[in-house]
């Protein structure tokens, strides 16, 4: 509600709140006795603002007003973090492409490059075991050479992650063990986004070397909720076309169905019908160009993972691979779900725990609805 609306209906309230005090009139503003002593929400908040008197009510516009320019200098502020993100980001990526190196076996690490003191393989019996073989026998050195980088790296960290493994379908793992590498390119300042590049060796599925997808953001408050603004979030994204070789898309499976009516009841045929698979993460359903049109609920949830997928790749699995990889960023998720769970149990708020963590994820800016979706049209991914 306006809060210029309701001040005849709050007069006789504010009348009946009001004193002679020293000869002046003095109005009691204390919370409403049916507040005390109880949760206030905020139907029952505007509900007492709309009975205050007039000169309070346009006091509570100006306060209203000065938040607004904080919100906007938020905006700008969360601006300017991004274009420090961007400055640092250029100056991780050359170690970005020496992880690469190590893991796909084009560099072997020095002794000196090796030399890291919090390691867990450092110790005598570990080298001990990595030599031998399960009949004691030790490790011939020619056997020692066969494996080359970090085997199956990526897949690892798919498998081991839980939002990543959930999207993994029972065809994808042989073709993840092609995936190298995983890297990141983030939008000039200015163009907030960043891209995703997935880079696979050759393999039998399909003839790209690299698929990609676009993450576009914005850092501007939203008209009809401006005070909602809690700094950049993604609105749309966009994948790309993969060249499947025949046969072996694995976004796509074959069933035998029995046809029920018509002239061919009874008759089994062979439909193509969608398959879970990761690989679906580069063909997202398309969002109307207009940003006012209702988008589908259906396709709002699926977009609302898509994002949150993405977002944790950039910010979570690309910088921090490595501790992906050896469980030890699990172990802290781990960690801080327990202590959240103690939390919950001391406090008795497990429905606010949830709200939040639905806060924390990128958000979906579109109305739901009934609309059109389908997966758009995609660019094409690039050849080897």
């Amino acid at each position: 509600m306006d809060v210029e609306k309701g001040a005849a209906g709050g007069s006789s309230s504010s009348e009946d709140e009001t004193e002679e005090v020293g000869g002046q009139q003095v109005v009691d503003l204390e919370c409403p006795q049916s507040f005390k002593g109880m949760a206030v929400n905020s139907a029952m908040a505007g509900a007492h603002l709309a009975s205050l008197p007039y000169k309070v009510r346009r006091r509570v516009k100006a306060l209203k007003k000065l938040q607004m320019a904080a919100t906007d200098l938020e905006a700008k502020f969360f601006e300017e973090v991004y274009a420090l993100e961007c400055k640092y980001h250029k100056l991780h990526a050359p170690l970005y492409t020496q992880r690469a190196a190590i893991t796909d076996a084009k560099h072997e690490p020095s002794e000196e490059e090796s030399a890291f003191p919090l390691a867990d393989t450092d110790s005598e019996d570990e080298d001990r075991i990595t030599e031998i073989n399960e009949d004691g026998s030790k490790k011939e050195d020619k056997d020692l050479e066969l494996v080359k980088g970090i085997p199956s790296f990526w897949l690892t960290i798919f498998q081991t992650e839980e939002m990543l493994v959930e999207i993994i379908g029972e065809n994808d793992e042989e073709l993840l063990e092609h995936l190298w590498d995983i890297s990141l390119d983030m939008d000039e300042p200015g163009n907030m986004g960043f891209k995703l590049s997935f880079h696979f060796h050759p393999n039998s599925y399909f003839t790209d070397a690299v698929l990609t997808k676009r993450y576009s953001m914005k850092c501007t408050p939203d008209k009809e909720d401006p005070f909602g603004f809690e700094g950049p979030e993604i609105y749309k994204c966009e994948g790309c076309k993969i060249n499947w070789k025949e046969g072996k898309n694995v976004t796509v499976k074959q069933v035998k169905k029995k046809v029920k009516k018509g002239k061919d009841k009874g008759k089994t045929v062979t439909k193509e019908v969608k398959a879970e698979s990761f690989f679906r993460f580069f063909s997202p359903p398309a969002l109307p160009e207009d940003p006012e049109a209702e988008v589908d609920e259906d396709i709002q949830m699926y977009l609302q993972q898509d994002f949150q997928i993405g977002h944790f790749l950039r910010e979570r699995v690309v910088p921090r691979a490595v501790l992906f990889y050896t469980g030890e960023e699990q172990e802290d998720d781990e960690f801080d779900d327990e202590e959240d769970e103690d939390d919950d149990d001391e406090e008795g708020d497990s429905e606010d725990e949830d709200d939040e963590e639905v806060a924390s994820r990128p958000k979906l800016k579109a109305k739901k609805g009934k609309g059109a979706g389908a997966e758009g049209d995609a660019p094409e991914c690039k050849q080897q």
